[in-house]
């Protein structure tokens, strides 16, 4: 099957040299003429022939053996016990959130400590789970959140710290540890920029009673779209995979099935009050969506795991590269790691003395086809959606965000000749 696959890839690439699009590593570079791209898949041919086999050999298109064996695969690389595929990132805050709430306990009202600077998807599901945000502003010095503000935040009503690390680079994880254990309270990591970063050669998500990772074409590894749940307790992966999957209770999948014709052993032992035997597949515990990811999603991200070194690797570099370019420009800086962090890095975050130099400095290197973005929401207390949630006045760390600070790629699919324009357009910069 895979020879048939390769031919059919090899032909279809000889009609036409552009088949793959996506794949924006593998296009020719041309100055003035291609764009830099700040992220992109990091694909090539093997992607495409697992994307192929799926379609034709899957015994599902939707969510079945594929993915089972990308979360057994995702769990063992990132040192999980337990890992559940959904749909994307968002929809992986989404699930973890409620089903950290059920398999706690948390009361409605009870308090969730979050940066201000951040993503919408790692606010949103505590306010949709019924539970209260509460917010910490950043350091400028990192653009982390500010520890000694997450520490004074903490109130009886307190049950979790849910990090996120400013473009993968980790703050101080040990002091965090030490404040959520001497509270009580939970550490849950939203890993969707920073999958691979590490503390002290462990990695941050491994201190974390759960945790959430994207796979979006921007992210690390990129399955199309997607993200996963992990935690070493299952209960906890169990119920956001209930959550994900229409509030159902079964897990009888794969390995797990215990009968000859492949039918789970247990499928009609759960009974309902009213003592009718009904097949647990169609059992609801709680009020959940349909948040399920494909099979051809599963079987990319096995291809992408075993390119996850090199992807981390380069990310490393390039940062390394880039920085050292925009750091040649009066009243820029780029921020660093901390001595006991490898960051995986999501981009290079550059950090301008005034509003006047980004914009100065973003314009000219768009015009130059080179992308950027904002530090994504900055204060997100500013924006309509999330003002009744608090004053962003009271962040003035975080409302200099979206004036001063931006942040450049580091993919893997900015490759040598990419990197030397960047460097070109940098230089030709300050000789301005």
């Amino acid at each position: 099957m895979y020879q048939l696959i390769d031919k059919f890839i090899e032909s279809a690439k000889e009609m036409d040299d552009d088949i793959f699009p996506f794949m924006a590593n593998k296009k020719e570079f041309v100055e003035g003429k291609n764009s830099v791209y700040y992220s992109g898949p990091y694909w090539d041919d093997s992607e495409a022939r697992e994307l192929i086999h799926s379609i034709m050999k899957g015994k599902w298109l939707s969510s079945g053996e594929k993915v089972n064996k990308f979360e057994r695969e995702f769990s063992r690389m990132f040192k999980f016990g337990h890992s559940v595929m959904v749909n994307s990132g968002s929809s992986a805050n989404l699930v973890m959130i409620a089903a950290l709430k059920k398999y706690f306990n948390w009361n409605e009202g009870d308090e969730i400590i979050v940066c201000t600077c951040g993503f919408p998807t790692t606010i949103a599901p505590i306010v949709q789970a019924g539970l209260k945000p509460v917010f910490v502003d950043i350091k400028w010095e990192d653009l982390n959140w500010d520890l000694d503000q997450v520490e004074k935040k903490i109130t009886d009503r307190t049950v979790a710290v849910f990090s996120s690390p400013v473009l993968g680079n980790p703050y101080d994880v040990d002091r965090l540890v030490d404040i959520c254990d001497s509270n009580n309270i939970e550490l849950i990591a939203d890993n969707c920029d920073s999958l691979g970063s590490k503390w002290n050669d462990t990695y941050l998500t491994e201190r974390a009673v759960a945790a959430s990772c994207s796979f979006y074409p921007a992210h690390h590894i990129c399955t199309i779209e997607g993200g996963m749940v992990s935690s070493n307790i299952k209960e906890i992966v169990d119920l956001a995979s209930s959550y994900a999957w229409w509030g159902r209770g079964c897990y009888c999948v794969g390995q797990q099935n215990l009968l000859s014709n492949g039918v789970c052993g247990k499928r009609f032992s759960n009974w309902l009050e009213n003592d009718t035997v009904v097949d647990h597949k169609y059992v609801f515990g709680v009020r959940g969506y349909n948040l399920k990811p494909l099979d051809l999603q599963g079987s990319v991200g096995s291809v992408q795991l075993l390119k996850f070194d090199e992807i981390h690797s380069l990310r490393r570099s390039n940062k390394e590269r880039i920085q050292k370019a925009l750091e040649s420009i009066d009243g820029v800086r780029v921020v660093n790691e901390r001595p006991e962090a490898e960051t995986s890095w999501f981009g290079v975050p550059t950090v301008c003395e005034d509003n006047n130099l980004k914009r100065s400095l973003v314009a000219y290197l768009e015009e130059n086809k080179i992308q950027t973005r904002n530090y994504f929401a900055g204060n997100i207390l500013l924006h309509p959606g999330y003002r009744d949630l608090g004053k962003a006045s009271d962040y003035p760390n975080a409302n200099q965000v979206l004036d001063k600070v931006f942040f450049l790629g580091c993919s893997p699919t900015i490759h040598e000749n990419m990197l030397q324009y960047i460097e070109k357009v940098i230089g030709n910069y300050v000789s301005n």
